[in-house]
């Protein structure tokens, strides 16, 4: 995904450049346009000069009146194309600068979208290493119930056999007595009269 974010920067910023160089060359469609309105001003004042001279010169000077007046026709009508032109490259320079605006805004974008995967990918190993502390933490967690419960079965065991060596003690002290009440030895009536 970063990878792609990526990509479309630098297309963004290659359509920024391009933008950039349109400008540039709209820039001199405009300074061409404005030479050419300035040529035909010039044109229309020659053409005008030239039909007061043809006017003064009589019968002789109307060939050259009719030339001077097509002339201005012409000069007129290259400024009114030169108008027209530069009012179409002020239109292309208002879009091309649009276009370089959205360009902007996409780079922008782009930066705020690899700033939030960046985030993203800093919230996911956040995560992973949470819980490899929690895996660590239930690891400990089960070694120590299994060190309990071996614990508690050793205790078991350490119980049983006290229970059983009990259990002799008993059968032994049984049998004691009774091989006691069975035989007759100096001081027996004594022992039994003391309980």
């Amino acid at each position: 995904v970063s990878v792609s974010a990526e990509d479309g920067e630098q297309l963004a910023n290659k359509t920024t450049l391009s933008m950039d160089s349109i400008n540039n060359e709209v820039t001199a469609i405009s300074e061409a346009i404005t030479v050419i309105d300035q040529i035909a001003f010039q044109t229309n004042i020659l053409s005008l000069n030239a039909a007061v001279e043809a006017a003064t010169a009589g019968e002789a000077g109307k060939g050259f009146s009719v030339v001077a007046g097509e002339v201005r026709n012409l000069a007129s009508r290259s400024a009114e194309a030169a108008k027209e032109i530069k009012e179409l490259v002020e239109k292309a320079t208002v879009k091309a600068n649009e276009g370089k605006n959205i360009s902007m805004k996409m780079i922008e974008g782009y930066n705020e979208l690899k700033t939030n995967i960046n985030e993203t990918l800093s919230l996911i190993q956040g995560v992973e290493s949470s819980s490899q502390e929690q895996k660590t933490g239930i690891e400990q967690i089960n070694d120590a119930v299994s060190s309990l419960d071996r614990q508690t079965q050793q205790n078991a065991s350490a119980a049983n056999l006290s229970n059983e060596i009990a259990e002799k003690t008993q059968e032994i002290a049984t049998k004691i007595l009774s091989d006691v009440e069975e035989k007759e030895f100096v001081g027996k009536h004594d022992m039994t009269t003391k309980e």
